[in-house]
């Protein structure tokens, strides 16, 4: 968002709060100016709301939980410097020859240490559902059924949900019935219309009814907009702002 005529993200900052934006997220974090991004947060107001642990490791593979726990430790230091972050992890890819229990347990127990690892610290770790399908293997965690399944068994207030409404209607499961009363789990939302991924109200998505269903369950965070624009970013803003209701 907001690439058109800013070449860095420091002036990507200032141009979306321009714009009225109060938070804006990205992607990994290690080869980022953060010393730029901070000067542009501080000048504008604006609030980093999340960026992406790196390396991304699995979390269903006992192998690689060493690798999880030191790249969450390398992240913590970044969470810090930029309070109310959230850090973002993705399970990794299914395994074709391990039991399901068996990889939802080792997600479970990798999820464990590195929760805690982020309360103690005061940073918050994000799981996010993501569809994706590489050489016929799925992510392990590609619905918010099972990534609240796991928020709740991790049982931490170093871990909360990122329900991303475009990779749930990727698996066809049902919005409402998915996050059913376990809201509070639920600590960021992200959005994008199906298909190709562009702005609320470009695809068939039903915006009101996902909204509704969020106002219904109680959810009072801030929207993520993880899209490719169609547009330029002021107005594909607006257009979101108005297939969500949000433009009053």
């Amino acid at each position: 968002m907001f690439v058109e005529g800013h070449d860095d993200l420091a002036s990507r900052i200032r141009a979306a709060h321009a714009a009225g934006v109060t938070g804006v997220e990205f992607h990994l974090w290690r080869e980022k100016p953060l010393d730029a991004i901070a000067a542009a947060l501080d000048e504008t107001g604006v609030r980093l709301r999340s960026f992406c642990v790196e390396p991304r490791c699995s979390l269903v593979d006992p192998a690689d939980h060493g690798k999880v726990m030191a790249a969450v430790a390398d992240a913590i230091p970044v969470a810090r410097r930029f309070p109310g972050a959230g850090m973002v992890v993705a399970s990794g890819f299914t395994r074709p020859d391990v039991p399901v229990d068996e990889q939802f347990d080792a997600a479970v127990a990798v999820l464990k240490r590195a929760a805690a690892l982020a309360a103690e610290a005061g940073a918050v770790l994000w799981l996010e559902p993501v569809y994706m399908v590489v050489n016929g293997q799925r992510m392990f965690v590609d619905t918010i059924a099972r990534g609240l399944d796991i928020v709740a068994a991790v049982d931490s207030p170093g871990l909360r949900l990122l329900a991303d409404v475009y990779h749930s209607a990727q698996t066809g499961e049902d919005f409402a019935q998915a996050i059913g009363e376990r809201i509070p789990l639920v600590a960021h939302v992200q959005v994008a219309d199906t298909d190709g991924r562009h702005e609320p109200g470009t695809g068939k998505l039903d915006w009101p009814g996902v909204m509704q269903v969020l106002r219904e369950k109680g959810y009072r965070g801030d929207i993520g907009l993880e899209y490719f624009p169609t547009v330029s970013g002021v107005e594909s803003l607006a257009l979101t702002r108005r297939a969500l209701g949000l433009d009053a």
